[in-house]
């Protein structure tokens, strides 16, 4: 599952790169700090604390 989320944030840290530099615009995504990119954005944070509480509570458990 560990490298499952890494991949996801992996893909997600590349289409909000795309987004931010403009590579949407023919879709109708806006460049820059856009939807697009705060929702990648979001995500990703969201990944990262996830697998820091599961990683705590595994120290917990070993404990």
């Amino acid at each position: 599952m560990a490298k499952l989320l890494e991949m996801i944030g992996l893909a997600l840290v590349a289409i909000m790169t795309l987004g931010f530099v403009g590579v949407f615009i023919p879709y109708g995504i806006q460049n820059g700090t856009s939807e697009l990119f705060w929702g990648c954005a979001g995500a990703t944070l969201m990944i990262i604390i996830y697998r820091k509480m599961k990683n705590k509570k595994e120290e917990q458990k070993e404990n």
